[in-house]
C-alpha cells in the first residue's frame, strides 16, 4: 500500500473511531458532522470524502459491527452439531450481541429515523437481504440434513428475521437472563409451534 493510500485509510479509521465514540455517547441524532470534525481535527470535506454523509458514516459502522458479528459466529458455529442447535445458538448469540453492543441504542435511533437518503436506503436493503440470505442458507441446511420439512425457506427466512428483529426491540429493558429465556422460547416456537399435539 502506498503512503497516500495508507494515510487515507488511517484518516478513515480515525474518523470512524471518533464517530463511533460520539454516537455511543450522544446518540445518532445528537451527533453532528461538526462534532466529528472537532473530535478528529479533520475537515468536514475529508469526512464527506470518505463517507459521503453522516448516514454513510453510521452505515459503515453498522457494516463493521456486522463483520465482527459474522467473524464471531463463524468461530462459534462449529460447536453446534445440528441445525436446530445452530438456530438456538444463533438466538443466544444475537441476544448477547444486541444487549451488549455499545452502538445498539444509536442503531435503534438510526433505523427508526424516517428521513434517509436513497443511497442509505439502498445500503440498508442490501444489509437486510444479507440477513435474509444468511437465514435462508441456515434453514436450507436443515432441510438438506433432513431436520426440517421441505418448505419455502425464503419465506421462513423472512419470518425468522421478523421474529429476531421484534425480539431485539422487546428485550431492550430486560436483564440478560430474561432476554436469553425470551430468545430460547422464540426459537422453540419457531421450530415447533404452539399447537398441542392431538390426543
Amino acid at each position: 500500500m502506498n503512503k497516500k493510500k495508507l494515510q487515507s485509510e488511517q484518516t478513515k479509521k480515525k474518523v470512524a473511531d471518533a464517530a463511533r465514540a460520539l454516537f455511543i455517547q450522544k446518540g445518532y441524532k445528537a451527533t453532528s458532522i461538526e462534532d466529528i470534525v472537532k473530535a478528529t481535527g479533520c475537515s468536514a470535506g475529508n469526512i464527506y470524502y470518505h463517507f459521503q454523509s453522516k448516514e454513510g458514516l453510521f452505515l459503515y459502522l453498522i457494516e463493521e459491527w456486522n463483520r465482527e458479528w459474522e467473524e464471531t459466529w463463524v468461530r462459534q458455529e462449529p460447536i453446534y452439531t445440528t441445525t436446530i442447535d445452530k438456530l438456538r445458538g444463533l438466538g443466544e448469540h444475537l441476544a448477547h450481541d444486541q444487549l451488549n453492543h455499545p452502538l445498539t441504542k444509536a442503531a435503534d435511533e438510526f433505523f427508526n429515523n424516517a428521513e434517509k437518503a436513497s443511497a442509505a436506503e439502498e445500503r440498508m436493503t442490501e444489509m437486510v437481504n444479507g440477513y435474509l440470505d444468511f437465514n435462508r442458507q441456515l434453514l436450507q441446511q436443515g432441510v438438506e440434513r433432513g431436520e426440517f420439512e421441505q418448505k419455502d425457506t425464503a419465506s421462513l427466512a423472512i419470518i425468522l428475521d421478523s421474529l429476531l428483529v421484534g425480539l431485539s426491540q422487546h428485550s431492550r429493558k430486560l436483564t440478560i437472563d430474561e432476554t436469553l429465556a425470551l430468545y430460547r422460547l422464540a426459537m422453540d416456537v419457531f421450530l415447533y409451534g404452539i399447537v398441542r399435539a392431538p390426543g
